[in-house]
């Protein structure tokens, strides 16, 4: 486990406090469950952008043809 020291204006300090204490949790759960979130879309962003880069249009449409040309059932329309 790392240690860090965090500046932090004090207007965010103590919304971090009240979410918290709403939450139940100490303000140091608060800031790594956020933190966690943030680095998991960041990632999450980055993979996609890779698997993007990977696409093939041709494959696409070959597999795309393959999927049956019929009206949807009635709990999966719009």
């Amino acid at each position: 486990m790392s240690t860090i020291s965090l500046r932090l204006p004090e207007s965010l300090h103590e919304g971090a406090r009240e979410l918290a204490k709403k939450e139940k949790i100490s303000i140091n759960q608060l800031i790594t469950l956020a933190l966690a979130e943030k680095v998991s879309a960041l990632m999450t962003e980055d993979y996609l952008a890779a698997r993007a880069g990977r696409a093939n249009k041709r494959k696409f449409r070959k597999a795309l043809a393959k999927v049956a040309d019929v009206e949807p059932a009635a709990h999966d329309r719009l």
